[in-house]
């Protein structure tokens, strides 16, 4: 597979650890073999660099200017907010709230995601309405529950701003400071943020004393009996995609607002990566659920039976001894968060 792009060869891997799922879905752990386990593994091997779009190389410079602005609170309104306060390197880059505030201490209606491993996904935001990374960033600067600035003034502040000056300068050549030049620095900025090596890449890479015996049967259960990476599949433990798993009501239908005449994807939304994800809490696109023994609990019962629900979202009857095993292993893919100027995934 090495004549394709990065991002390709990762979405190749992804699809052969879901047909490897569904082929061995039905068996619970007493069924699976070293074979199996094997094959498993080799779906969660990191790849060796973090993919930048044509369209937006990286360089240090534009990752150190996209630094700059990510955390410079003079990208809200009222200049007390940044895109780090709803995305905090502390809390694995979410806030740990059940929905985002926004200024004057309003509730969104979602939480904020977080923005570990971005550089791999397609599409963003809980219901897939961003076509990349770079069409980000102005939708919640310029909301007015959210950062409320509007463009123009944000472009007026940092133009007054000689060191901003001399940064765009450094990265774009002379020129207006420009949305479209603060879309491609934030942006290459999160692409630089990856999860840090875990407990579980060292298990992956070979040290087989790196994970428990009890995580280790976890994730046996995560690849079949419990079908988790149906859906939370590849290093990144997500799919990109949107699903209804059986939880949102009271009228948000996620992707379904896009489509419409779309009877699958009604309730449906994004894929959230497990990686931190017991760093995480609460869960689910609007917080509802608050720890991970009710996620496991909610799928292990089923969810919401209804017509947009998931095929692949039905009662697992997992033991309690299962259970522990299960949240045995997810603990294993909890590691502090590396980002800084080199875009190369750590091994």
């Amino acid at each position: 597979m090495g004549r394709f792009p990065a991002t390709t060869r990762w979405k190749i891997g992804a699809a052969i650890g879901c047909l490897l799922l569904l082929l061995g879905a039905g068996f619970s752990t007493s069924h699976t073999t070293p074979s199996a386990r094997t094959a498993w593994r080799e779906n969660y091997r990191r790849p060796a660099e973090v993919p930048f779009p044509p369209d937006n190389p990286y360089s240090a410079a534009k990752n150190k200017l996209g630094g700059m602005l990510f955390f410079d609170p003079m990208l809200s309104g009222g200049r007390v907010r940044s895109c780090a306060t709803c995305h905090n390197p502390g809390l694995a880059w979410g806030d740990g709230l059940p929905r985002a505030i926004g200024e004057n201490q309003a509730v969104l209606p979602l939480r904020a995601p977080t923005l570990l491993n971005v550089a791999f996904l397609d599409t963003l935001g809980w219901d897939g309405k961003f076509h990349d990374l770079e069409s980000v960033a102005f939708a919640p600067i310029t909301a007015a529950g959210n950062m409320n600035l509007p463009e123009a003034a944000l472009i007026e502040r940092l133009t007054a701003v000689p060191g901003y000056v001399d940064a765009f300068t450094a990265v774009f050549g002379t020129g207006a400071i420009t949305r479209r030049k603060i879309e491609l620095a934030l942006a290459t900025f999160e692409r630089s943020i990856v999860s840090g090596e875990a407990p579980f890449d060292r298990w992956i890479n070979g040290d087989e004393n790196a994970i428990s015996p009890s995580a280790k049967r976890g994730f046996d259960l995560f690849n079949g009996k419990a079908r988790c990476s149906s859906c939370h599949s590849g290093w990144t433990f997500t799919d990109g995609s949107f699903h209804d798993i059986g939880t949102a009501q009271n009228g948000d239908i996620g992707r379904g607002r896009l489509f419409p005449n779309s009877t699958k994807l009604q309730y449906a939304f994004k894929t959230p990566t497990l990686r931190d994800t017991t760093r995480r809490a609460p869960y689910m696109h609007d917080g509802s659920v608050a720890t991970m023994a009710e996620v496991i609990a909610l799928y292990n019962r089923g969810g919401i039976e209804r017509p947009s629900r998931s095929v692949l979202i039905k009662p697992l009857g997992l033991t309690q001894d299962e259970i522990t095993d299960l949240t045995a292993f997810l603990d294993t893919l909890a590691n502090a968060t590396e980002f800084g100027p080199v875009p190369i995934l750590p091994r």
